[in-house]
């Protein structure tokens, strides 16, 4: 038997150290998966064994609670019968909102000396915009304040909002002293004080990149002058009604509406009379 030479006790150390470092990896090609809605989502994963060669394969998908994607050599829940699997790799047919949330790729192998390995995906799943809702005020006063307001809550991402009138587009206001302001977040146009020139026909148009942009019917906003006639009738009308409610007050406190008018003393209760004896008359004579 042949001794080693001491240059090789190194190499030998290291393999036998190796030997007990043997564990399973799990890998992934894409953490964050992003798709449309109704479109096929993969969920990649890929493992590698040193001495396991038939490891478990498990998929759970995150939430409130954690739920079983792929257990036991099948699918459960809401995609058996709409998923399919590729060695580890996994892909769900027509996505919906309720498929998106983080998912978990499990790999278990006992002969290994780490037996249990994972990696994580989340999955995203993107909506076109829907036609947003909005509400445009059909009259106003000049000098008022208005809010023109407009809002889609499906689509992912959220939708940003542009505003048009009579079919042209709204520019973003330049400086703090515009007329109007535009927050494309929330969808909200307001102008600070109206005037007859923004009366016209108004539309808000939703979009988020994924898909086509949707507007919303719209409606017209007319803007009307305040009349000097009759908020001079409405002051005069309501000097009108302070003044009688006030003569009407007046005259009850001063007992005008009395039923006792005219008497000294409304209370007073004249004392009962005394009965007086009558008088004994004979109404005929008689004798002893």
């Amino acid at each position: 038997m042949e001794w080693l030479s001491p240059s090789c006790l190194p190499i030998v150390v290291l393999l036998m150290h190796c030997s007990l470092c043997l564990a399973v990896t799990v890998t992934t090609t894409r953490h964050k998966v992003e798709v449309h809605e109704f479109a096929d989502a993969e969920l990649s994963c890929q493992f590698n064994t040193e001495r396991e060669n038939n490891p478990r394969i498990e998929w759970k998908k995150k939430g409130q609670d954690v739920s079983f994607v792929y257990y036991d050599g099948h699918f459960k829940g809401p995609f058996e019968g709409r998923a399919t699997i590729q060695g580890a790799t996994v892909t769900l047919r027509r996505v919906t909102q309720k498929d998106a949330g983080e998912y978990r790729c499990e790999i278990s192998a006992p002969l290994d000396s780490v037996s249990l390995a994972e990696t994580n995906i989340t999955l995203r799943v993107l909506v076109p915009p829907h036609t947003p809702h909005c509400e445009i005020p059909s009259s106003a006063v000049t000098g008022s304040v208005v809010q023109l307001r407009c809002r889609d809550h499906q689509s992912i991402p959220p939708a940003t909002y542009s505003w048009y009138k009579n079919n042209q587009q709204l520019p973003p206001p330049r400086n703090a002293n515009a007329s109007y302001l535009i927050d494309k977040h929330n969808g909200m146009l307001e102008f600070k004080a109206v005037s007859k020139d923004d009366s016209g026909q108004y539309r808000c148009l939703a979009s988020n990149g994924v898909g086509s942009p949707k507007m919303c019917d719209g409606n017209h906003m007319s803007i009307e002058d305040v009349s000097v006639v009759a908020v001079v009738a409405a002051v005069v009308v309501c000097l009108l009604l302070v003044a009688v409610a006030s003569g009407v007050m007046l005259l009850h406190r001063n007992g005008f509406f009395s039923r006792h008018r005219g008497r000294s003393n409304v209370n007073y209760v004249p004392p009962p009379q005394e009965v007086q004896p009558q008088d004994f008359k004979h109404t005929q004579s008689f004798m002893l």
